[in-house]
C-alpha cells in the first residue's frame, strides 16, 4: 500500500510539514527509472541548507519514494532534470481523490506529480492545467492528462453500495489487494449487506486514522495500513514506514527474494487450476442434472407411433410426450421441418458430441488434479529450502522456469467442444489479440461476425481431418452470438483459413485485416 490512495492522503501532509519553506534546488537521474529531487532553503559553495531528499524509483515492476537524510551524487552517468524550475518555492503538496498520485506544487503555477498507476509509474510536469514535461517519455499517454481530472469521484454512500449489489469493490477500487485481503479474512463474502457495511466502515476508519505496518504479503514485504500477515514493525510516522519498508523491499537477500517470487507464481497456477477445476466440476454436475440428448433422442422414438409425422400436424417446434426416465410429461423442442424421427437423429448427433464434450471434460479434470498435487508438494518443498544453491538446483531439477510458462488456450479462452472439434473464443479485443496471434496456426479455421465487433472465433484443426459443415456452422452461430449482431435474424460470418489473416503494424487492439473470405449466413446461437 506504500502508493496506495489512502496512504498517500497521510503522506501528502507530512511531506508539506518538511518542504513548507524549502526550494527545489536540484533534480537528476543516475538510472532510466530512478531520479532525485533535492529541496532546501540555501545553497551553499559545498553544501545544501536544511535539505530535503525525495528519491522516486519509478519501474513498471515497483514505484515508491524514498526520503533518504543523504545523497550521493555520481560523478558520471549522471542527468540534470527540470533545470528550468531550480529555485522554485515549495508551495503545498496534495493528494488526489481516490486516484495513485501525489503532487508537488511549485511557485508559478508549476506541479510535480508523482503517477503511481500499476506498470505506468511517472513523474509528470504540469504549468497550470497542461502537462510541459514527462519523465518517462515513452509514456506518450501521460501528455493528455489534465490536473484537475485526476480527482476521481466515487459514489461511496450505503445506496450506491446497495445498488452495486452488496459488492465494494466497485465502490472501493483503492483499497487494493493488501485492503481486500484483510475484509477476506474477516469474512465479508459471507456477511449480509449490513454486516458488510459496517466492516467497510470500520475498515475507512483504520485507513483514515492509520497505524503503518511493515508485514509480509504475498511473500515480498508490504506496508499496510491495516494489521495484515506477519507485521514486523508499526509506525506511526508515514515517512519513516515509507523509508522503513524501501529498505526492506530493497534489501531482501536474494534467497528470500528468488524463493518468495517462485512461491508467489506457483501459488498463482495453483489457484488458476483449481478454479479450472471447480469450473469444469461445475458443468459436470449441470449434464448430470439436465435432461441428456440421448433421453430425449429415445423419448422421441418411443413415441413414434403416437404422434403424427410432419405432413399430418401442424409446424411446431416443440411437442409434449412423456417421459419414461421419470415417469412424467416433458416438452421436447423440435425443428418444424424435420419429422420426428429425423429430430431423433439431430439429438443422437448431439448426444455423441455431449459424450465427448463429457469425456474431454473429465481428462481436463483429471490433468488439472495431477497438476494441483504437483504444485502443492512444490510448494511445500521450496517452503523448506534454506540455500540458494540448493533453491536453483530444485528449480532447474523439476522444471520450474514459470516466468516462461504460459497458460493453456482452454484457460485463457472460452471452450465449445463440437463432434471432437475444439472452438475456442475470445473474451475481449487484447483476448482476441492473444487468440489470433499466439494460440493459432495457418491451418485452423477463423471466424469473426462481418463488419461489427465481436470475438474471434478459431476451430482448432486436427491432422487428415476435414472440418464438417456442422462444425463451421455452430462455430459461425458462435462468432454470430458473441458479436454485436447477437439480437438479429441472420447474422453473415467470415470463415477463412488463418493463413488469410494478418495485423499489420498499428492497428488497435482486437483489428486484423483479413485477404481471403468466405461468408455464411447463421442465426446467432450461445453455448
Amino acid at each position: 500500500m506504500h502508493t496506495n490512495y489512502y496512504f498517500l492522503r497521510q503522506l501528502a501532509p507530512a511531506l508539506e510539514a518538511h518542504l513548507t519553506g524549502l526550494k527545489l534546488m536540484e533534480c537528476f537521474s543516475q538510472d532510466r527509472d530512478e531520479l532525485v529531487l533535492t529541496f532546501a532553503q540555501a545553497k551553499g559553495k559545498v553544501n545544501y541548507y536544511r535539505p530535503f531528499y525525495i528519491k522516486a524509483t519509478l519501474r513498471p515492476d515497483f514505484s515508491g519514494l524514498l526520503f533518504p537524510e543523504q545523497v550521493h551524487r555520481a560523478r558520471t552517468n549522471s542527468v540534470n532534470l527540470l533545470e528550468e524550475l531550480y529555485e522554485r518555492p515549495v508551495e503545498y503538496v496534495h493528494s488526489f481523490l481516490n486516484e495513485r498520485c501525489l503532487g508537488i506544487g511549485l511557485e508559478g503555477g508549476i506541479t510535480l506529480l508523482f503517477k503511481f498507476f500499476g506498470n505506468r509509474p511517472n513523474l509528470v510536469t504540469f504549468q497550470g492545467e497542461t502537462v510541459i514535461d514527462l519523465f518517462n517519455t515513452k509514456l506518450a499517454e501521460d501528455n493528455a492528462l489534465k490536473l484537475p481530472q485526476i480527482d476521481r469521484l466515487i459514489d461511496q454512500s450505503w445506496e450506491a453500495f446497495a445498488a452495486a449489489g452488496d459488492d465494494h469493490r466497485k465502490l472501493f477500487p483503492t483499497f487494493g489487494k493488501e485492503v481486500n485481503a484483510w475484509l477476506n479474512e474477516k469474512g465479508i463474502a459471507e456477511m449480509s449487506g449490513q454486516e458488510k457495511w459496517a466492516l467497510i466502515q470500520e475498515t475507512l476508519h483504520l485507513l483514515t486514522h492509520p497505524r503503518y505496518y511493515l508485514t509480509t504479503f504475498e511473500h515480498k514485504p508490504a506496508l499496510t495500513l491495516v494489521p495484515l500477515g506477519d507485521v514486523r514493525q508499526e509506525f506511526d510516522n508515514p515517512v519513516e514506514a515509507a523509508n522503513q519498508f524501501y529498505a526492506a523491499f530493497m534489501g531482501r537477500n536474494n534467497l528470500e527474494r528468488e524463493r518468495g517470487e517462485l512461491l508467489r507464481l506457483l501459488e498463482k497456477r495453483l489457484k488458476r487450476t483449481q478454479a479450472y477445476i471447480d469450473t469444469n466440476f461445475e458443468r459436470l454436475m449441470n449434464h448430470d442434472e439436465s435432461t441428456r440428448y440421448e433421453e430425449l433422442a429415445n423419448i422421441l422414438m418411443a413415441n413414434l407411433h403416437q404422434t403424427p409425422e410432419q405432413s399430418d400436424r401442424r409446424a411446431t417446434d416443440r411437442v409434449e410426450l412423456y417421459d419414461f426416465y421419470r415417469d412424467k410429461p416433458i416438452v421436447i423442442k423440435l425443428k418444424p421441418e424435420l419429422s420426428l424421427q429425423k429430430n431423433a437423429e439431430t439429438y443422437y448427433r448431439k448426444a455423441r458430441n455431449e459424450k465427448i464434450e463429457i469425456d474431454n471434460i473429465q481428462q481436463g479434470i483429471g490433468r488439472r488434479e495431477h497438476e494441483a498435487e504437483a504444485l502443492r508438494r512444490h510448494i511445500a518443498a521450496i517452503q523448506e529450502i534454506d540455500s540458494l544453491r540448493e533453491l536453483r538446483k530444485y528449480v532447474k531439477t523439476n522444471g520450474l522456469n514459470l516466468e516462461k510458462a504460459t497458460p493453456t488456450p482452454v484457460e485463457l479462452f472460452k471452450q465449445v467442444i463440437v463432434e471432437g472439434f475444439t472452438i475456442l473464443i475470445g473474451r475481449n479485443a487484447k483476448n482476441n489479440d492473444r487468440l489470433t496471434q499466439q494460440y493459432s496456426f495457418k491451418e485452423d479455421l477463423w471466424l469473426h461476425a462481418r463488419g461489427v465487433p465481436g470475438s474471434h472465433v478459431l476451430i482448432k484443426y486436427q491432422p487428415g481431418k476435414n472440418y464438417p459443415k456442422t462444425v463451421i456452422e455452430r462455430a459461425a452461430q458462435l462468432a454470430a452470438w458473441y458479436s454485436r449482431r447477437r439480437t438479429d435474424s441472420l447474422c453473415p460470418v467470415i470463415v477463412t483459413p488463418k493463413k488469410f489473416v494478418r495485423k499489420p503494424k498499428g492497428l488497435a487492439e482486437g483489428q486484423v485485416v483479413v485477404d481471403k473470405e468466405n461468408v455464411v449466413l447463421v442465426e446467432p446461437k450461445g453455448e
